[in-house]
């Protein structure tokens, strides 16, 4: 006696109001990294709550968009961009800091993390201005002091001339046993 069993394999497609839904993730992802000045692609693999709250409210802070992703969706969005050199990153635990304000903040903060850390968060891949950056790149980013650092030196350099004069007013009004006047008079 022979029994005769036919299995019917069913493939298993999102219906249309996930696809659509899915979609409208891509499109929305495609429009972030378009507008970002820069991005960070990070395996945040083993952080807990807390440290990933204390990282959510610096990034926010500093104008920084963080979200964990599927790698899936981001590739789709990544591709719709040409930035094919992320697509090696795309695997794993994947979160993504993006920024439409200073390029550097994502890179140092993600950076600084990772070292708090002990590599339990590291970068895995980065774009600025919408070309792929190599590893070398991404670490001198990094290193790099916030932009309110660097304009406090400019402005510490701009000021240091001025600042001088005066010190050497006031010595040479102190010699000659003049008072110096605590307001300068107005030119007329």
């Amino acid at each position: 006696m022979s029994v005769n069993i036919s299995v019917e394999v069913k493939t298993h497609m999102p219906n249309a109001k996930v696809l659509s839904e899915k979609q409208a993730i891509v499109e929305a992802l495609t429009e972030r990294l378009k507008k970002s000045s820069s991005g960070v692609i990070v395996d945040y693999r083993g952080i807990t709550v807390d440290e990933d709250t204390a990282l959510r409210t610096e990034m926010r802070k500093s104008g920084i968009e963080y979200t964990v992703l599927k790698n899936t969706l981001l590739k789709f969005a990544v591709n719709n961009l040409d930035m094919d050199g992320l697509d090696s990153a795309l695997s794993g635990t994947t979160s993504l800091a993006t920024t439409d304000g200073d390029p550097i903040a994502p890179f140092r903060i993600i950076s600084d993390y990772s070292k708090k850390l002990n590599d339990r968060f590291n970068i895995k891949a980065a774009f600025m201005d919408g070309q792929v950056l190599e590893s070398y790149e991404i670490e001198e980013l990094a290193s790099l002091p916030s932009k309110e650092a660097l304009l406090s030196v400019v402005l510490g350099t701009m000021l240091a001339p001025i600042t001088s004069l005066a010190v050497v007013l006031d010595q040479i009004a102190k010699k000659n046993g003049e008072a110096v006047p605590a307001e300068a008079p107005a030119a007329e």
